[in-house]
């Protein structure tokens, strides 16, 4: 059944993609949580001011000190958005998309496994699919772990195309050697 690696590896790699959740949440959120702790801070006059008429001690507060107070809340923004950037970099990328193609792998070993066509289509077509997800999400997934090269293979833009080539080469077989029972390759 030459789909059936594409069913083991859906799930693996579901598994190792989905690792991410916990990553993220492990080492990436303290850095957030330091970082809204850092903004409340910052903030806190500021909201103070705003309550009390930009009045400190019954007088206006002075230019130079709200600009400061400003600066600062302004600064504290800055680095929680900072912070959060490279969680949403992780959930949109790597996370997200190989938890599809992990699922879109499988689903593509399934239809592969009942499909009666030549054995060499359907390992190319099995391939192009296992290819697709690790030069797309893969790529991402090492891209998001600082490995530079990654980077540059996926700009090639390969991953995505391969992914596309896959349905377009599942769908045009499926429709012409589809049996909707197991074969035996």
């Amino acid at each position: 059944m030459i789909g059936k690696k594409n069913i083991v590896f859906g799930f693996l790699y579901l598994v190792f993609t989905a690792a991410l959740g916990p990553y993220m949440i492990k080492t990436m959120f303290p850095d957030v949580g330091q970082a809204e702790q850092a903004k409340q801070a910052a903030l806190a006059p500021l909201q103070q001011l705003a309550q009390d008429n930009f009045e400190k001690d019954l007088e206006p507060v002075g230019p130079d000190a709200l600009s400061k107070a400003n600066t600062k809340g302004i600064l504290a923004l800055n680095q929680l958005s900072n912070a959060e950037a490279p969680i949403d970099d992780m959930k949109g990328g790597p996370h997200a998309h190989g938890n599809l193609e992990s699922l879109l792998n499988i689903a593509a070993g399934l239809v592969l496994c009942l499909m009666a066509g030549p054995a060499l289509v359907k390992q190319l077509i099995s391939w192009v699919f296992i290819l697709g997800a690790l030069l797309h999400s893969g790529m991402l997934y090492l891209r998001a772990f600082d490995v530079a090269w990654a980077g540059k293979v996926l700009n090639t833009g390969a991953g995505p195309v391969l992914v596309l080539l896959g349905f377009v080469l599942l769908g045009l077989a499926a429709a012409v050697w589809f049996r909707g029972e197991p074969v035996r390759d």
